[in-house]
């Protein structure tokens, strides 16, 4: 009961939050249109101060544990490509087919992965968390662009694929922390204190955005669409995921910090990617909804595993 509780007091504010969203597109309070145009201010500026200041208040540069983070940028590179040439064979639309990538390799972990390392493993997991954050992130959303950006148009094009990753603010954001970070540049107090206080506002809006705009008249259609991505963001990819870890040695704080990798929902920034790059964004939106919604049990039960196995 104690990880079911766990799991739910990090997954239940992200709901509020959304039912907030709802509550006030219904209410009118904000127009739709507004809620939009917020949407796009939210990918720009809120997001990507968020990824910089968490990634730039990690220490990147002390005892880094190069096989953990190895072990994670390769299977996020392995899933990435299997996912590239598995979904295309089993969706026709090409707005869907980035949404439904984008939505299996992308997780939460910015939101899920500290709070959850912390609440199953103590302070002292939060170097080790923020370090993978730190490296997968970037990584993260460059695929996310990628998969994208490929399924954009007639055919691949590879000069505004690195365009778009180039001028894509949530990778500017990732990119400039990671490097102020490694090369020890501290910022101005009054321009940390400014950065943070953006960072908070960044994953509320979002939500409550994403609630406020997200629409499920089309669930019944994306319904195979939904199945496919949660099931595999949520059950088969941390079952292969988390098996290869233990097998290669993986324990405990490492193992943990892995878990909330794999087993995270989809990331909400990916429903302001999708929208801002010409995906289905309804489906983005809908996606994030029922990942997060589905992981209150699925994280449960992950992390009843490792603990019952006796790998914590």
């Amino acid at each position: 009961m104690q990880y079911f509780i766990t799991s739910l007091s990090v997954v239940l504010p992200l709901f509020i939050l959304l039912a907030i969203g709802y509550c006030i597109r219904v209410s009118k309070i904000v127009s739709y249109g507004a809620l939009k145009e917020m949407n796009n201010v939210t990918f720009r500026l809120f997001i990507p101060v968020l990824l910089f200041s968490n990634i730039y208040h990690s220490n990147l540069r002390e005892g880094v544990p190069f096989k953990l983070i190895g072990f994670g940028i390769g299977s996020l590179a392995v899933m990435f490509l299997f996912y590239m040439l598995l979904v295309p064979r089993l969706e026709r639309n090409n707005a869907k087919r980035g949404v439904m990538v984008q939505a299996i390799c992308r997780a939460n972990f910015v939101l899920f992965g500290l709070p959850i390392a912390v609440l199953l493993d103590g302070q002292g997991s939060v170097g080790t968390a923020s370090l993978l954050v730190g490296a997968t992130v970037p990584f993260m959303n460059i695929i996310s662009v990628i998969a994208l950006e490929s399924f954009r148009g007639k055919g691949m094009n590879y000069k505004n694929m690195i365009k778009s990753i180039i001028k894509n603010p949530i990778i500017i954001g990732a990119v400039l922390g990671v490097l102020l970070s490694l090369s020890n540049i501290k910022l101005p107090v009054f321009v940390e204190t400014v950065l943070t206080d953006i960072a908070k506002i960044a994953t509320p809006l979002a939500l409550i955005i994403l609630g406020g705009t997200v629409t499920f008249t089309t669930v019944v259609t994306n319904r195979k669409q939904i199945l496919f991505s949660v099931a595999n963001r949520l059950v088969v990819i941390p079952l292969i995921g988390l098996t290869i870890a233990v097998l290669l040695g993986f324990r405990n704080t490492e193992l943990i910090v892995l878990m909330t990798m794999f087993a995270s929902p989809t990331a909400i920034s990916s429903y302001s990617m999708a929208q801002q790059m010409g995906g289905d964004a309804e489906l983005a939106g809908q996606l994030v909804v029922f990942t997060t919604a589905f992981s209150i049990i699925t994280l449960f039960v992950w992390v009843y595993l490792i603990q019952v196995l006796g790998y914590i």
